[in-house]
Order: C-alpha cells, then sequence, then structure tokens
C-alpha cells in the first residue's frame, strides 16, 4: 500500500515510530549536554551529567573513554536507543572536534536526519558548515537547535539570516525566544501558541508549559514583563511575515530547517525540540546498495556496519561492530549472511547502546542501531543479510592529511604493537601504512589530536608505551587500474609503495609534484584521496 502524499509505502508501525539521526555541531556549542538531557526526557537516566563535572554532578553518560572525560570533548561517536512517547530514538552522539570528522562523515551514512546544534553568541562556525556539506551531499532533512540563550547571544534575526546565507536552506522559526542572555526567560511556541517558561534554578526540571491563545491572550502579561513582552510582539509579527512557513515536506527533503531556542544545560527547550523529531523527522528511509536498493519494509533482514568500536569494556578484549538495520525485524539469534565472506553468522549476543551501558538486544527494527560483538570478522562498510548477496555502498574511507612513523618503546614488543596497530586500523581510528622497504609502519590520521588519543590508547588497552617520530611522507593515495600497469609502475617506485591493512596498494609523497608526474607519467591509473570502506 503507497502513502499517496509522498508515493511511499506504509511502512510497518515498529518501523515508522523509529527515529535515527545524528547530532552535528562545531565543539563546544553544547552537543553532548543536549544528549544527555534527551536521555533524561527518555527516561534512560534519572540525572543529566555535565562534561565538566564538579564535585557531585556527574559526567557525562556518551563520553565513555577516560581521554573523553579528561579533556571533556567527545571522541568517538556513540549511540544510544530510548523511547519517547509514541518514538523510538535512536541517538548518535558525533565528536564535534575536526580531528574526528572522519567517525562523523562515516556516522551521517546511517542516519535518516540531523540535529544541528549552534550556540546562540557564535552562530554558524567552521566544523558546522562541513558536517553540514555531508548532510547536503546525502539530503538530510536538518532540524537546528540554538542553544546556550541563556548566556549573551546574537539578534534572532541575525542568527537566522546567518543560517539561510552560509548554509543555502530556508529556516522557519518553530520557536521564538523572548529575552537573551539574564533576561532569557523563555520561548513563545510558534507552532502551537504555548508560552514556555525556564526555571533555572533546577536544572533538570521539564519546563513549564503555559496554554495561551495567540498573542493577544491577555494571559501573556501575567508571566512576560511589559519591555520584553513589545519585544516578543514585533519580532513575531516580523518573523510571520519576513519567514517562511513551515512546510513539512520541504524539511523531509532537506530544504528548509526549523530552528528551536533553548538552554540545554538547563533543560529548556529540549522537550519542544524532541517533540519536532517525532513529528517533522523522517521515518527509516530507502538505503543505496549494490545491485538494488533496500527498503526498510522488506520483510528480509540487512543492516551494514557503520562503524567498529574496540575495547569499549576495557576488562574484556572486545570489539563491537555498530550495525544500523536496513530492513526487516531482526530476532536475537538469527542467522545472517556476511556478504563480503558470504560466510553464515549467528548473532547470538546483539546489544542496544546506553552510551557505555549495554543490553541485550531480543529485537530490532529497521532503522535500529545495534552492537554486534566479534573478534574482528566485522568490518565497517560490511553488510549483513538474510542469504541476498546485496552491499550497501557509499561509506566513505579518507586519506589521512598527516604521517608519523611509530615505534614500541620496547623493541621486543613490536608484534604486539602490529596488532594493536591493525586493531585501530579496522575501527577506521587511523589508517596503518606497511612500507615495501624497511620494518615498521606509518600512521595516518586527520588530525594531530588522534595520535595524542592513540598513543594513550595503546598504553591504556594494549600496556604499550609508543613514540610517534617524523615521517618522510605527507600524503597518501590509493593507486588502482590495470593490473600489469600497477606491476610496472610499484616497481618502479618502490620507495614510497606501501600497503593499507586490506592489502591495497598505496603511494606515498612528500610533493604535490609527484602526484602529478604519476597522472602524467602513468594515464592508466588512478590515484585517489578517498576509497569506499570494505567490499
Amino acid at each position: 500500500m503507497l502513502d499517496t502524499a509522498t508515493n511511499q509505502p506504509v511502512l510497518p508501525p515498529e518501523i515508522a515510530r523509529r527515529r535515527t539521526f545524528a547530532i552535528i555541531s562545531h565543539p563546544d556549542a553544547g552537543k553532548t549536554t543536549l544528549t544527555e538531557k534527551f536521555l533524561l526526557y527518555g527516561g534512560a537516566i534519572q540525572m543529566a551529567g555535565q562534561v565538566r563535572a564538579k564535585g557531585e554532578a556527574r559526567r557525562t553518560r556518551s563520553d565513555f573513554m577516560q581521554m573523553e572525560k579528561d579533556r571533556g570533548i567527545s571522541v568517538s561517536a556513540s549511540a544510544m536507543s530510548f523511547d519517547y512517547g509514541n518514538f523510538r530514538f535512536n541517538l548518535v552522539d558525533t565528536p564535534g572536534h575536526s580531528d574526528f570528522s572522519e567517525d562523523t562523515y562515516r556516522t551521517l551514512t546511517a542516519v535518516d536526519a540531523a540535529v544541528m546544534v549552534i550556540d546562540g553568541a557564535k552562530g554558524v562556525e567552521s566544523q558546522t558548515q562541513k558536517l553540514f556539506e555531508v548532510c547536503r551531499l546525502r539530503d538530510l532533512p536538518i532540524l537546528t537547535f540554538c542553544n546556550k540563550m541563556d548566556r549573551e547571544s546574537r539578534d534572532t534575526f541575525e542568527i537566522i539570516d546567518e543560517i539561510q546565507e552560509m548554509l543555502a536552506i530556508d529556516v522557519t522559526p518553530a520557536a521564538w525566544p523572548i529575552g537573551v542572555g539574564r533576561d532569557f526567560i523563555g520561548c513563545y511556541d510558534m507552532l502551537r501558541d504555548r508560552l514556555e517558561l525556564m526555571d533555572r534554578a533546577d536544572r533538570n526540571k521539564v519546563a513549564e508549559s503555559i496554554e495561551i491563545n495567540g498573542l493577544d491572550d491577555p494571559k501573556l502579561a501575567e508571566h512576560v514583563p511589559e519591555h520584553l513582552l513589545d519585544k516578543l510582539l514585533e519580532e513575531v509579527e516580523m518573523a510571520r511575515e519576513l519567514l517562511p512557513k513551515l512546510d513539512p515536506q520541504a524539511v523531509l527533503e532537506g530544504h528548509m530547517t526549523p530552528i528551536w531556542f533553548g538552554s540545554a544545560i538547563n533543560s529548556f527547550g529540549v522537550k519542544e525540540l524532541m517533540e519536532g523529531i517525532g513529528a517533522y523527522g523522517p521515518q527509516p528511509q530507502i538505503q543505496s546498495a549494490e545491485p538494488r536498493q533496500i527498503s526498510p519494509e522488506e520483510k528480509k533482514v540487512s543492516g551494514f556496519v557503520f562503524k567498529v568500536q574496540a575495547n569499549m569494556d576495557p576488562k574484556h578484549r572486545d570489539r563491537v561492530a555498530f550495525v544500523r538495520m536496513a530492513s526487516g525485524h531482526f530476532k536475537r539469534g538469527m542467522k545472517l549472511t556476511h556478504v563480503r565472506t558470504k560466510k553464515p553468522m549467528a548473532i547470538s549476543n546483539p546489544v542496544l547502546f546506553l552510551a557505555s551501558d549495554r543490553e541485550l538486544a531480543e529485537e530490532a527494527w529497521a532503522g535500529d542501531i545495534i552492537g554486534i560483538p566479534n573478534h574482528g570478522q566485522l568490518r565497517i562498510g560490511d553488510t549483513l543479510t538474510e542469504g541476498e548477496a546485496i552491499r550497501v555502498k557509499g561509506i566513505p574511507s579518507f586519506a589521512p592529511e598527516l604521517l608519523q612513523g611509530v615505534r614500541a618503546g620496547d623493541p621486543m614488543k613490536a608484534k604486539h604493537l602490529e596488532k594493536a596497530l591493525m586493531q585501530f586500523a579496522e575501527e577506521g581510528a587511523a589508517k596503518v601504512f606497511k612500507p615495501s622497504i624497511g620494518s615498521g609502519f606509518i600512521v595516518g590520521v586527520v588530525g594531530a589530536l588522534q595520535f595524542e588519543v592513540l598513543a594513550s590508547r595503546i598504553e591504556l588497552e594494549y600496556g604499550l608505551p609508543v613514540r610517534f617520530d617524523n615521517s618522510q611522507f605527507t600524503s597518501a593515495r590509493w593507486v588502482s587500474g590495470d593490473r600489469a600497469e600497477l606491476d610496472k609502475f610499484v616497481n618502479a617506485n618502490k620507495q614510497h609503495i606501501a600497503h593499507d591493512h586490506d592489502g591495497d596498494i598505496v603511494y606515498l609523497t612528500r610533493l604535490q609534484w609527484d602526484i602529478d608526474r604519476v597522472e602524467r607519467d602513468y594515464p592508466a591509473l588512478k590515484l585517489t584521496a578517498t576509497k569506499e570502506m570494505m567490499t
């Protein structure tokens, strides 16, 4: 049966109530705090943590690595599932720090929408813009939350104009802030004509809603001071005339974003945003795959791995593959075919995540994200199906921008180091290249902070102090083409050749000139800065 409005099949109720989304933002815009409040409202935790916890205030649940707790930043995407009202939310919190953007790019292939968090004082920042571009490439619907309104922030129209200009997307206000900074008392809900008032005293308290009948209701004056009320009436009238009305279809197509205002740390505006995700966010969507697309309502189960996390539980040397279910109704114990190796896998202990806590998943539906503990069989980009050879496509791997050599502090432990590096390469935390000449490895990352994270994780998880030193190479390109031509190229450039952890040929170089020379001398070969994850 088709839904005539969208020509999409009507989904089974369990799938239709799923909302799978990522939160994207520049570092420090308040993304992890917002995630915590989502969990609080979903009843998943009793008291929200703080990223920079003081005294008795609890640590956040979604940052589980020691380094994340020490630095107050998220360095690895984490997934959480919880119910809110009639909806099942699958939320992926992504690292905002640009040094970990590759993890974020891959995560965006596994969600149906994104919530963009911006800081009311800073507006659209560079990393937000980059991540938005990735969402744009995939036509992801975007809902916007303007955070930190309880601090000094910019004029509301100015913020909306900046989003429209910098991101080339229509913005429609779902709420309008009343006052800013110290004067900020709440928002006027423009979709439902309600007044939402913030309680500064209790940060974990749900804001109070007051039903009113439009802006001429005398009740407004009882709750809003006169100078703020005059400004509110004038601004809302202007907004209604100048800004587009909410068009749910334009939101789903990624052309329009509704914007809510609030303060995540004060639990304000979060409930309205969550209701907005339920009402205007997309149901599980069709996934691009070879040789055909996968529709969520298909009876047969399929899913794909978009992330692998090693040693989430330091007590167990485990690896958890994060799998986005693409279709069907999965039940624990099912046998699924691992398409890359064509081998059946019994999925006997899949887990649902609540950040670092997990529980056994007895079942999962299209749209859900489950974890499958394994010992390295599953890699990023793998597809699991009930037998059909379909492969989900479009999960990218990027050429690293920084390359360094790596050595174990203890030369006798070179074998252990190789094992640790391979594990991180499969997790996607770094690229590991084995040069054809000489021993040792070259590690490539997108941002310098990743070297620190790697060194700290190798020491913590493997008990191996390591040293990174400068490498003579500055960039890497994957090489592909005709076999005979490849062999000729490899033999002529041995000192520049390495292999990645999949065994693919990589050309390491110091200068752009080298890359241009290869393209000129070997026109039949292709040098690329990205490769699609494992086929």
